[in-house]
């Protein structure tokens, strides 16, 4: 059966994303939109819409034109959504970057999105200029600071060029690239057009409502898609004001919940653990605090009712989604009474929802029946770029998105998601694809295989474990040194992966085992490893 929305159907908002976030920033005026929670400045509606009007004005006297793309490659600052609403008004599409990426992932993500322009902040420098040397390209990189031999995002601010009147079709038109995994493989670059995320706001408008008054703290990061809409899209489209934050740091988010009377907060489950079991939290008045909404990865019953019970606060809220849907599908509404524990959400208004045998038939399946989940509206991406066979893969030819996870609709409509047959690993809410780490793995001259499956920790958070084989002795009549996988510990292998990716990639377990479980066809069947792991 096919399940849908029990909510009216929202019309699809067919303005570009700066027009759809900042098209009533006039009647918001004076209202402050985006506080530094560090330092406390603060920048107006009113100051927010004229600053990305002229950083775009800059940018397009600068050369960036319609259909370029735009790298921006930053932690959270007040100065970042200025940024990405300036690039989409000139026309370009942004992809967003991970502050700690290496020099040779952010090349990847270079490369693999054609961007010619980075903006960057100056402690991230070098890891941009090393990027862009690596492939070239690229015209110029920006700083939102300052930093001698690049242009600085704050002079745009006196620019004198005319602002750029840019036709864009919100249906065909990509604004944001974030890159994805999807449910297996390598990050890959998911076009979210104007209108699929303009509507994924309008969808959300009715779970949980904001507007002036509200106060948002903005802890996780603007460049993972959960945070582009719940931190900075949401509640800049409603007057809400916007408390930033450059990182998770506990005693700082405490001390801004409390300084700046934080009303909502959104966050991942590692910060529902630290707010339910952190001695510090009894430090600090978080009487403000009406409610918390918890997503990018799946959150214990248990532990939500701690942390509601700690502070004394209704129910913690679930929301359900993916990249690749913009991203909302589910949220467990505000004004819910007593939801179950567990639920990730109701099907959000225009969207409709499948589940789907496990054995490979696509048999649908009805109440309180466990399948895969495939979910189908408005919000849905245009698909990965410059991969058709991927988003084939992922999108069927009906326009039903595969999710990859396992979950069951009871009979109120509630979703619970029970499990995952995507191989993804969520690392405290961010994606870590495995076969990027095991490819990575194999450059090591001492590691004939390897497998890498998520396990969780003490905490609850799911973690990267490597399965490696070493490198058998071999004698020098085979031209190969003898023993190279010989005395390689786990230390090695973590240490040997930490060098080269992004801290929240890193593996964190190591299993020696004298062989990997493959299909026929090659491929590595991680199951049987789970399987090995619960047994």
């Amino acid at each position: 059966m096919v399940f849908h929305s029990e909510y009216a159907p929202v019309q699809p908002v067919e303005l570009p994303i700066h027009e759809a976030v900042l098209g009533h920033a006039a009647d918001y005026g004076e209202t402050p939109a985006l506080i530094d929670g560090t330092k406390g400045d603060t920048i107006t509606y009113a100051q927010l819409d004229a600053f990305h009007r002229r950083i775009a004005a800059a940018l397009t006297e600068a050369g960036v034109r319609k259909g370029d793309v735009l790298a921006l490659h930053s932690p959270n600052t007040i100065a970042y959504p200025a940024v990405f609403y300036a690039a989409t008004r000139a026309g370009a599409s942004v992809t967003t970057v991970h502050p700690l990426c290496t020099a040779e992932e952010f090349a990847k993500q270079l490369h693999d999105s054609s961007a010619r322009w980075i903006v960057t902040v100056s402690p991230l420098l070098a890891v941009a200029r090393r990027a862009a040397e690596l492939i070239g390209g690229v015209e110029e990189i920006f700083v939102c600071d300052s930093a001698e031999g690049h242009r600085s995002v704050l002079d745009m601010l006196g620019s004198t060029a005319p602002e750029p009147d840019i036709t864009i079709d919100p249906a065909e038109d990509i604004a944001v690239l974030p890159y994805s995994s999807g449910t297996t493989g390598v990050p890959k670059g998911v076009m979210l057009t104007h209108r699929s995320i303009a509507t994924n706001l309008a969808q959300l408008q009715p779970f949980i409502p904001m507007g002036p008054g509200d106060r948002i703290l903005a802890v996780l990061p603007f460049f993972h898609i959960y945070g582009l809409t719940a931190l900075m899209n949401a509640p800049l489209r409603n007057g809400a004001t916007v408390v930033v934050l450059p990182r998770f740091d506990l005693d700082q988010f405490l001390a801004a919940i409390e300084k700046y009377r934080i009303n909502g907060l959104y966050v991942a489950p590692p910060i529902v653990l630290a707010l339910a079991k952190h001695p510090s939290v009894t430090g600090y008045d978080l009487s403000s605090l009406e409610y918390i909404v918890s997503a990018a990865a799946p959150l214990d019953a248990k532990l939500a009712q701690a942390c509601s019970d700690r502070l004394g606060l209704p129910p913690v809220l679930q929301a359900y989604g993916m990249t690749e849907l913009s991203p909302g599908t589910h949220v467990v509404p505000l004004d819910a009474h007593n939801p179950p524990p567990g639920a990730v959400g109701k099907l959000l208004p225009g969207t409709e929802m499948r589940i789907l045998s496990l054995d490979g038939t696509g048999k649908e399946l009805g109440v309180d029946e466990e399948g895969e989940i495939a979910i189908r509206g408005p919000q849905v991406m245009k698909g990965y770029l410059g991969r058709p066979d991927a988003t084939a893969d992922m999108i069927d030819g009906d326009g039903w998105v595969h999710t990859g996870d396992v979950g069951r609709v009871d009979a109120d409509g509630w979703l619970f998601v029970v499990d995952r047959v995507k191989e993804l690993i969520k690392y405290k809410g961010f994606q870590v694809a495995p076969a990027e780490l095991e490819a990575l793995l194999l450059t090591h001259e001492g590691i004939a295989d390897a497998a890498v499956i998520g396990v969780y920790d003490d905490d609850g958070n799911e973690v990267p474990k490597a399965y490696v084989v070493r490198q058998p002795r071999l004698g020098f009549a085979d031209g190969i040194p003898e023993g190279l996988g010989e005395g390689l510990t786990a230390a090695d292998v973590i240490a040997f992966v930490a060098e080269r990716v992004a801290p929240y990639k890193k593996v964190r377990r190591v299993e020696f085992t004298g062989g990997i479980p493959r299909a026929a066809s090659g491929k590595i069947l991680r199951r049987e490893l789970r399987d090995r792991e619960r047994a």
